[in-house]
């Protein structure tokens, strides 16, 4: 298996390669492994977009509970193949001819950290609600829903895409939706910008501009994510949870 390395302290890593029958390259990856934590995964994604990855946890900065902070127990699985594989959905945002694709959310945001936004949502062609006054709104893949959505809802789910508003003037309820909806967010008073994922690529809205959000076709392909979202590691990295 030939495999490109992402992440930070990669020589914590290394030495367990030998065992594995994996060889680091530069170009042409089977497979990427990233070190770290959701950022690096979210990362490597967007640049080797369905390419599949496997995410290891970075020990030195988070805490792991005691079935998976081990290397070597991590690499055995990778070694006998033992890994199951996670084919996550992806969503995309186009706003004129600028389109972004994330794995774990599409954001919009005031840009204007003192003034609110207002904006209408359409979702399948209808308009959900009146026109919203707030910081902005999110839409989240399932495994998106453990990070900002989270935040946002104190919740999360299984199925579907889920739809949050931030800091709304009036209470707006949070959706979680079929994951064939098509969901289109028109700005009526900006400027707000438009984030996907962790990219350091974004997009300032101007007022009447309409951002189109829906599911890929594309997924992203991740082996092991029992083990990089495992509940009891969570618990440790986030005790008041």
């Amino acid at each position: 298996m030939k495999a490109i390395l992402m992440g930070r302290f990669l020589e914590d890593i290394i030495p367990y390669f030998k065992s594995t029958g994996i060889d680091v390259v530069k170009k042409n990856p089977e497979v990427i492994i990233t070190h770290g934590g959701d950022g690096a995964l979210l990362g490597a994604e967007r640049k080797y977009p369905g390419i599949p990855k496997i995410p290891i946890r970075d020990i030195r900065t988070a805490p792991l509970c005691k079935e998976h902070s081990s290397y070597r127990r991590i690499f055995s699985y990778i070694k006998d193949g033992s890994l199951p594989i996670y084919d996550l959905v992806k969503l995309s945002a186009d706003c004129g001819k600028f389109r972004t694709i994330a794995m774990n959310d599409i954001f919009i945001h005031n840009s204007n950290r003192v003034s609110a936004i207002r904006y209408k949502v359409l979702i399948n062609g209808k308009q959900y609600g009146e026109e919203i006054v707030g910081d902005g709104a999110v839409v989240a893949t399932v495994h998106g829903s453990t990070a900002y959505y989270r935040s946002i809802t104190h919740s999360i789910f299984r199925l579907g895409i889920g739809l949050a508003f931030s800091n709304s003037t009036e209470v707006t309820n949070h959706l979680v939706l079929p994951d064939d909806s098509v969901i289109k967010i028109i700005l009526t008073r900006g400027p707000g910008i438009l984030m996907a994922d962790n990219s350091p690529d974004s997009y300032d809205i101007k007022s009447g501009e309409c951002v189109t959000i829906r599911k890929t076709p594309e997924k992203a392909i991740v082996y092991g994510l029992n083990i990089f979202m495992c509940p009891k590691c969570r618990k440790l990295r986030h005790p008041r949870e």
